[in-house]
């Protein structure tokens, strides 16, 4: 009986040739990523458990980026804190204000995770990197803590479902609607603590920003993790980032899986998940009534340099629709650079949108478009529980970046391929 990817990888960082289903295992981390809402909590225990010193000072991550810059003196005493612990410990990678971008985003973009490693965060997106086909999952700030400490981490290897991928997207739809299309159907809790792991020849028709918005998503059909074959693709984003050896692990053709699915991308639409799950899923074509009060176009799932470039794409020449505010949230510093570059910039604003520094903000509720009673968002995150980004009252509808841009532009949910 065979091993998929994740299994191999969990198998070579805990020294054994073998690993099943179920087995608790210890392994070796190449990566301890926290940011400024999860590595305070850390810092607390690691100082509590007595730790003098980090395991590596090159394989710890700290991202000040859900409040940061800071919306009020908590939140810039908790950055405060990670900044003097940084400093203490000289963490290498520590990304402040200026030079600091949403992490999900930022870390790959710095080439901190490469393909066969093992990554743990006190981030539920942590699960991202899969798209570069490493094993990397969201753990809490206590097994942050250990992390640090030790570089050890404790896990239960987890049973995989496959997907396979055939044909290619069509025009208008990326990997955002594909992940939804897949939430929507096997449920939020569809992959609980397993692995969702993605092959097929579908996978040319993906760019990199397609997969890392997918894997970031797996931890909301439940997943421990999500993670894609490697490719020319992959190879060709690490090449010139990722300045190491690494591993590349391909899943054996005897692998065990739970479940099974082969899925057409010539198939998927535009697809938009409505309140209160990311599983209640629609075409676009069918919201046509939804009118929302604001449209978020960011977060680590969208906020790459391809989502600004489809947003502005559609909306060049346009304006936001009457009533409706757009808040537009480049991921990190470098993709802020470009889109001045391509003078995506010039056109948000001519278009009525409002443009922020990186930052996670509205996606939590935390700052930068706080919903109000009763209100509507159409947003490029990945969740939207109740009282996601705002009042307990208010609503968020999940989608891609085109559905986002075109909704703002039309005033009401619409399928982009009728404006594209």
């Amino acid at each position: 009986m065979g091993m998929t990817m994740t299994q191999k990888i969990l198998a070579a960082h805990c020294g054994l040739d073998k690993v099943e289903a179920g087995q608790l295992i210890m392994a070796d981390l190449d990566l301890v990523l926290g940011n400024d809402i999860t590595s305070p909590v850390a810092i607390n225990e690691f100082e509590k458990n007595s730790f003098n010193k980090v395991f590596d000072n090159k394989k710890i991550a700290m991202v000040m980026d859900h409040f940061v810059p800071n919306k009020d003196i908590k939140a810039a005493m908790q950055t405060k804190q990670c900044r003097t612990f940084a400093k203490t410990f000289n963490i290498e990678h520590y990304y402040d204000v200026g030079d600091m971008g949403i992490e999900h985003a930022l870390v790959p973009e710095k080439g901190l995770a490469a393909p066969g490693e093992l990554i743990i965060g006190a981030d539920s997106h942590t699960c991202t990197y899969g798209a570069l086909g490493a094993f990397s999952t969201g753990i809490g700030s206590t097994d942050m803590a250990a992390g640090m400490a030790t570089g050890k981490c404790w896990f239960k290897v987890p049973s995989a479902i496959k997907f396979t991928l055939t044909g290619e997207l069509r025009k208008g739809v990326s990997g955002k609607d594909l992940i939804l299309y897949i939430i929507g159907k096997i449920g939020v809790d569809g992959a609980l603590y397993r692995s969702m792991e993605f092959t097929g020849s579908g996978l040319h028709s993906l760019s990199m920003d397609d997969r890392f918005a997918m894997a970031n998503m797996a931890i909301e059909a439940g997943a421990k993790n999500g993670i894609f074959d490697v490719d020319e693709k992959t190879l060709e984003y690490v090449n010139g980032r990722a300045n190491r050896e690494f591993n590349v692990y391909k899943a054996d053709e005897d692998a065990v899986y739970d479940e099974e699915y082969v899925i057409n991308l010539n198939e998927i639409v535009p697809t938009v998940a409505c309140p209160h799950l990311p599983e209640n899923t629609k075409p676009a074509s069918e919201l046509n009534d939804i009118v929302p009060d604001q449209v978020v176009i960011g977060s680590c799932t969208n906020g790459r340099i391809s989502d600004m470039k489809c947003a502005a794409e559609i909306l060049k020449g346009k304006k936001v629709a009457k009533n409706i505010r757009c808040i537009i949230i480049p991921a990190t510093q470098q993709v802020y650079k470009e889109c001045i570059k391509e003078g995506y910039m010039e056109i948000f604003i001519d278009a009525g949108c409002a443009v922020s520094t990186p930052t996670c903000g509205p996606c939590l509720g935390g700052y930068m478009g706080i919903l109000a009673d009763d209100e509507i968002a159409v947003a490029t995150t990945n969740r939207n529980f109740i009282g996601r980004m705002g009042a307990k009252t208010s609503k968020v509808y999940l989608a891609s970046p085109a559905v986002a841009a075109a909704t703002a532009v039309a005033g009401h949910i619409v399928d982009p391929r009728e404006v594209l």
